[in-house]
């Protein structure tokens, strides 16, 4: 393909010249990589480059005269604006629904024989098998070729960044330990060999981090385990000679990252893989011999990773008092900024929120790319502010920011929105009731093992009062220096209640309820807090209950509190939380911040 393929409009028409060329009628593309990641290497990024949406969750089809994108609630304006001219329609969908929302499109809308391709090595094997028991046998797939490598010239390369160790100091579990947990769980599964692609669940598992993909410390790489044999595909040169032998040390055999499939074609007879059919691809286990058994389970490392130790709570408390410091220093700076005059844009606070938190021991990089919306801007809940269009803070409004940072010894995600002068009563009635369900939902406590998602409507219910609500889920599982979204646990309505999403203890997970005015403002107050065992007030005989106790250091701004909606009962969990992050955070700071978290972390109570 020579032509020039500089717009969308230009590569959805080189798609459909390959398209019809391949003999294919519809071409899907979700947002994933073989690894089924969030955040994904540029190398597979096909969806954005295709249609210019920087939305990092949405799945295009494209036909012979359609091309529409997928998108939920958290990103319409935003596919509204970036898709204006490409010939690419945006279609709204319940979150959570992007993978087979285009698929029942195109079974309303097209009737006889079609034949439907994707690129197999980045759709989840579950996807995969929704598609057919929707579509039918009216409908081909083709899996096994991805079409972009023939129009995409420039694609990018695989990234090649060095892959580090993730010490005992801070991962609190040995290599061997954690294969031995696995080893255990294996055997209960009556499984032999066992495959993971998710890059969180290896780095967790070999205790190892890297940088192939944006705020994740996570690398490429496919491990293949069992009774002899553990092995991890990955790109040799990332690792270094000592870590080579260290590895080696622990029974772990490296092999290139494309050998991954000829490795599992060659499983000898009698196999039985255990797979998690959410977390593999199609492609990989099309490389699967016949005589191998699928033995399909819940992937055991993904639910040993949530549920934290001891140890790694230990660790993020100490992560989490220095990420408070370095927020203190920078809310401080942009009070005295703002009184003083200077010219502060959305720009402006990432660059200074991040300077703030490089300077903390053990600073890694941000958790994900940081959301600073000003009025408008912060009622989308996915902004991003760019040098080319982005706001200045000035005026009357509220400022919303959304951060968060990996280090060694934990991942943070705050949210906290900041009034610009004098706030009015509309913002802080709605500001108060999206505290009073964060709040409502830190208090709660539950039955060890609840789905997660059933806890979603207390944090909603004091909007749902007056009629309002938000679109998005309450709150997601967090890493321990890895994934700042990761599972099991998924506090959505939108989530389906499944025993996988049981709340266990050692599990972190943040709290966020929003309420977004478009074109106005938006307001969203997020901490994160850990499963703890409620050991008080708990009749013996009842089954064990847990509570959450909040792990975010830093004051949450009470000039946008609406005092006569708090019960006392709330005023005193906010007070109660303040004194806790002036005594956890002042002998961090330097004398006039401290003075200054004194004044923002004064009683509520007379």
């Amino acid at each position: 393909m020579t032509a020039p393929v500089d717009t969308p409009s230009q590569r959805i028409d080189a798609l459909r010249q390959t398209m019809t060329a391949s003999g294919i009628d519809a071409w899907l593309v979700p947002s994933s990589d073989p690894h089924l990641s969030e955040y994904l290497p540029g190398h597979w990024q096909g969806r954005e480059w295709l249609t210019g949406f920087t939305g990092s969750v949405g799945t295009l089809l494209v036909t012979h005269n359609f091309a529409g994108l997928w998108v939920d609630s958290r990103y319409w304006v935003q596919a509204d604006k970036e898709l204006a001219g490409s010939g690419i329609e945006m279609m709204k969908v319940a979150q959570g629904q992007q993978i087979l929302a285009p698929i029942e499109w195109l079974d309303v809308n097209r009737s006889g024989p079609l034949t439907l391709g994707l690129d197999g090595a980045v759709l989840p094997l579950a996807a995969h098998r929704a598609f057919k028991t929707r579509l039918g046998e009216r409908v081909t797939i083709k899996s096994t070729r991805d079409l972009l490598e023939d129009i995409w010239t420039d694609r990018p390369a695989l990234p090649s960044l060095p892959i580090t160790a993730h010490e005992a100091t801070h991962a609190g579990q040995s290599r061997a330990e954690r294969l031995t947990r696995l080893y255990q769980a294996m055997n209960e599964a009556n499984a032999d060999t066992h495959l993971i692609s998710t890059l969180d669940d290896i780095a967790w598992l070999f205790n190892l981090r890297g940088s192939d993909v944006d705020y994740n410390p996570v690398f490429l790489s496919h491990a293949l385990v069992d009774a002899h044999h553990t092995r991890l595909f990955i790109d040799r040169d990332k690792v270094s000679d000592t870590l080579y032998e260290a590895l080696a040390d622990d029974g772990v055999v490296l092999h290139d990252y494309a050998d991954i499939r000829d490795h599992l074609a060659r499983l000898p007879e009698a196999t039985r893989l255990l797979i998690d059919p959410a977390r593999v691809t199609l492609g990989l286990i099309q490389a699967l011999p016949a005589h191998v058994t699928l033995v399909e389970s819940f992937q055991p490392t993904t639910l040993a990773k949530a549920c934290k130790s001891a140890s790694e709570i230990d660790h993020v408390h100490a992560a989490m008092a220095r990420d408070g410091a370095a927020l203190c220093r920078f809310l401080c700076w942009l009070d005295e900024a703002l009184a003083s005059g200077e010219v502060i844009s959305e720009i402006t606070i990432d660059a200074r929120l991040t300077a703030e938190r490089t300077r903390e021991k053990h600073f890694i990089s941000r958790s994900f790319p940081t959301i600073a919306g000003f009025n408008a801007n912060g009622a989308l809940p996915h902004y991003r502010a760019t040098e080319t269009a982005h706001a200045s803070i000035e005026g009357q409004g509220l400022l919303l920011i959304d951060s968060g940072a990996q280090y060694l010894d934990g991942t943070t995600d705050i949210t906290r929105v900041i009034p610009i002068g004098e706030p009015d009563a509309a913002q802080k009635a709605d500001y108060t009731r999206v505290l009073k369900g964060m709040m409502a939902l830190s208090r709660t406590r539950f039955p060890e093992g609840i789905e997660a998602p059933r806890l979603d409507a207390i944090a909603r219910a004091p909007l749902w009062e007056v009629g309002l609500d938000y679109g998005h889920g309450t709150g997601h599982g967090v890493g321990y220096f890895l994934n700042v979204h990761e599972g099991p646990q998924v506090i959505s309505r939108g989530a389906q209640p499944t025993p996988q999403t049981a709340m266990r203890e050692g599990m972190i997970t943040s709290i966020e309820p929003g309420l977004y005015r478009p074109n106005r403002w938006g307001i969203r107050i997020e901490n994160l807090v850990a499963n703890r065992r409620v050991t008080d007030n708990i009749d013996a005989d009842a089954e064990a209950f847990l509570e959450f106790e909040t792990l975010t250091l830093c004051p949450i701004d009470t000039r946008l509190i609406e005092s006569s909606l708090l019960h006392e009962d709330e005023i005193t969990w906010l007070d109660d939380y303040h004194r806790t992050v002036f005594e956890r955070l002042a002998p961090l700071l330097d004398e006039d911040t401290r003075l200054w978290l004194a004044e923002k972390t004064q009683p509520l109570a007379g």
